[in-house]
């Protein structure tokens, strides 16, 4: 591929034209205004924390997204590196950031770096990265896709305000990296970088003076990353990047490439970072991520993660991590202020962020899993799913039997495995460990009584001792 042509294009390619792949449109729009309102709503709220460049971001900005919520909107995009195969919590703030923008009736484009993620962002980071080979950041780049637009849907269906919104377009940066000559890239672009100002960043000097030093791939990557916000200003028109506050110096790199090109101006806007109760990251890096696949963190995990938050989080979560309106998140904290004990923010923070990223079913399911586990409930534990189980028992056994006429409580025991042979497995029942469907049994020679023993699902919940879960599955009943 010859090197890319550092010139002005005429933009005005449109979203939802042929051609333009990975677009989800979600209606038309209509003129109005309150770009202002949306800038300092969602810096009151938390969310937009940083505007770069600062001078510009008073004035021009406001103006700029005010003129383009009518027939002109304007573009805005947030990238995310491939560096596993799912995205989780830490994640869903700049996702957040591109809805609000999407509501607002600009279209939005969610960037999967299916090329970056193979040199990796050195940003926030005290090491480099542990390199991913390619066909991993091929299948990764897929599966955060998929996410992106499974977590879109959900958006689409499931929290419509009445008006009309922006697009959501997903795309990959491998698409315009792909076939690119080394030195010709290098000759095109890498003259408008000055060394000065690269080493400058914050991330660099950081990374520098660590003991393990920044390789050149890592140096580079606010190269590319500058080059990924300039593609899309002259093909889509962005104008906006949206980013994690570690993101400032990359797109800081970006602005002064489009302004030196172009002589036009961009903007950034950076999102506060998501940390654990000791300031950690959250992330698959620091070990401490909530991933948003099911496959990974159950609607059930999710749930929970949010319902434990602290009272002295919870206000400014729901801001973050929700669309509800201000004055009714004012309404849940007075309520809670009379009610601590129903922990009723929290519930609804832990509702809203689960239906958004797992689905009205995934928010009925992360439920159920609460009342069975929590509250003993025997009809909740009735209806649930096989997949329900696992993901709520995850270290539980699982077994296949088959009902033979006579079966008691201590054969159901002894064919899970769940009891030694012997005296002492047979006082573990006598003496009160052990429960089916969480009923206390002490009777070891007592017969299995579907619709007791065996619920309506045909599944038994063994529980040995406090902790111990065996779920059985029975066969032919």
């Amino acid at each position: 591929m010859a090197a890319p042509m550092l010139r002005r294009f005429p933009r005005g390619r449109r979203f939802g034209t042929p051609g333009v792949s990975g677009v989800l449109l979600l209606g038309q729009r209509e003129a109005r205004s309150g770009a202002q309102g949306l800038l300092a709503v969602q810096k009151a709220r938390g969310l937009f924390k940083e505007f770069f460049p600062e001078k510009g971001t008073k004035v021009e900005l406001p103006e700029l997204l005010d003129r383009g919520s009518g027939s002109f909107p304007q573009t805005v995009y947030c990238g995310f590196d491939p560096t596993a195969d799912s995205l989780h919590v830490g994640h869903l703030l700049t996702l957040l950031g591109l809805f609000h923008f999407q509501r607002a009736g600009h279209n939005v484009i969610a960037l999967v770096g299916g090329a970056t993620a193979r040199l990796g962002d050195p940003s926030g980071r005290p090491k480099e990265r542990e390199a991913l080979a390619p066909e991993q950041v091929r299948g990764n780049a897929r599966a955060l896709r998929r996410g992106l637009e499974a977590v879109a849907a959900n958006h689409q269906r499931l929290f419509a305000n009445g008006r009309p919104w922006g697009s959501f377009t997903v795309l990959d940066n491998a698409a315009w990296y792909q076939g690119q000559h080394l030195v010709d890239f290098l000759a095109a672009v890498g003259g408008h970088f000055r060394m000065g100002t690269l080493l400058s960043r914050a991330s660099v000097q950081a990374r520098l003076q660590s003991a393990g030093g920044m390789s050149l791939a890592e140096f580079l990557y606010q190269v590319l990353q500058a080059y990924d916000f300039y593609y899309l200003f002259q093909h889509y028109g962005c104008r906006v990047q949206l980013g994690g506050s570690d993101q400032l110096g990359n797109i800081t790199s970006g602005y002064e490439f489009i302004h030196k090109l172009t002589g036009e101006d961009v903007f950034g806007i950076t999102v506060p970072l998501v940390t654990s109760t000791t300031g950690a990251k959250l992330g698959k890096s620091a070990g401490n991520a909530v991933w948003l696949n099911r496959e990974k963190t159950s609607p059930f995990e999710l749930y929970q993660f949010f319902v434990r938050q602290q009272d002295n989080l919870v206000e400014r979560y729901l801001k973050l991590f929700t669309f509800l309106p201000l004055p009714e998140i004012d309404h849940i904290m007075q309520l809670h202020d009379k009610e601590p004990e129903k922990r009723g923010p929290q519930k609804r923070l832990a509702a809203e962020v689960t239906k958004l990223v797992h689905g009205q079913e995934g928010l009925d399911s992360a439920k159920r899993c609460t009342q069975a586990l929590y509250h003993s409930s025997i009809d909740a534990l009735e209806v649930m799913s096989d997949q329900e189980l696992k993901e709520l028992f995850k270290e539980a056994s699982f077994s296949e039997l088959v009902l033979d006429p006579g079966t008691s409580v201590l054969d159901i025991c002894r064919k899970a495995n769940a009891i030694p042979d012997g005296p002492r497995g047979y006082r573990m029942i006598t003496e009160g460990g052990v429960s089916i469907n969480h009923r206390q049994v002490t009777n070891p020679e007592s017969v299995l009584v579907v619709g007791q023993h065996i619920l309506k699902n045909g599944l038994s919940l063994l529980k040995i001792g406090k902790r111990n879960f065996y779920i059985i599955k029975w066969l032919q009943l």
